[in-house]
């Protein structure tokens, strides 16, 4: 546990991406009407959860006027509320809310954190910033020792999740598996497996492209997997 708040302390003091610098510190400053009166986090935002969770929920970046403001990963924002209660109804949360980081939500077996760890402009980070942030994702996964299923919100969460998985001396098949709601990779040797589903945004969700069944059958999926008892391998490149 101890491991787990060094990395997070690290992981708040980041300044890697100048432009991810400037873009949350100016949200932060100037902030929406809704929340004048608050005072933003406005910084990288670390991962939280059940330390022995089995399950990591991957996410794009933090939202400019959610967790930018409240400091944890999906919290404070539609994206959020609807996935909360998705975690709430497969058992991974004691609560279907989260409005700010002191409000009693617990994680049973998951782990939430993102691709990208600060507020990009537009919900856009670049290439080069999601490798940035990588390491701190991988140094999460090592200390996360019991991961056995990855579950990637949208396709950018995907790629990061699949480079996650090289850079950490897994094998992926070739082509490189692509991005589907629902598209699942087995776990291989000391890797995690990863799942795919659509990311809980409001264009998506407001829309029907993700509905409350379509999230729920993945969170059960990777549950499912998580409890094997046997790893089935990935062809390695070659």
């Amino acid at each position: 546990m101890s491991d787990l708040r060094a990395l997070e302390r690290d992981v708040v003091g980041c300044r890697r991406c100048p432009r991810l610098v400037a873009w949350r510190e100016q949200v932060a400053s100037e902030r929406r009407a809704a929340f004048a009166t608050e005072t933003y986090w406005g910084r990288p935002i670390p991962g939280f959860g059940d330390p022995a969770a089995r399950v990591v929920i991957l996410g794009l970046a933090p939202a400019a006027h959610g967790a930018n403001r409240t400091g944890r990963i999906f919290t404070g924002d539609r994206s959020g509320d609807f996935l909360f209660a998705g975690l709430h109804r497969t058992g991974f949360a004691n609560q279907p809310t989260s409005v700010h980081a002191g409000d009693g939500l617990r994680l049973r077996d998951a782990w939430i954190t993102a691709a990208v760890r600060c507020a990009p402009p537009a919900n856009k980070p670049t290439p080069a910033e999601r490798d940035a942030c990588l390491p701190w994702a991988a140094r999460e996964l090592d200390l996360l020792a019991d991961v056995r299923v990855i579950v990637a919100l949208g396709a950018f969460a995907w790629d990061a999740a699949v480079r996650l998985i090289v850079a950490r001396g897994g094998g992926v098949a070739r082509p490189r598996p692509r991005f589907g709601h629902g598209a699942e990779v087995r776990p291989a040797p000391r890797q995690p497996g990863l799942l795919g589903c659509f990311h809980p945004s409001q264009q998506n969700t407001f829309t029907g492209v993700l509905t409350p069944a379509m999230l729920d059958a993945v969170l059960l999926r990777a549950r499912e997997l998580a409890g094997r008892g046997s790893a089935t391998a990935l062809p390695r490149p070659g």
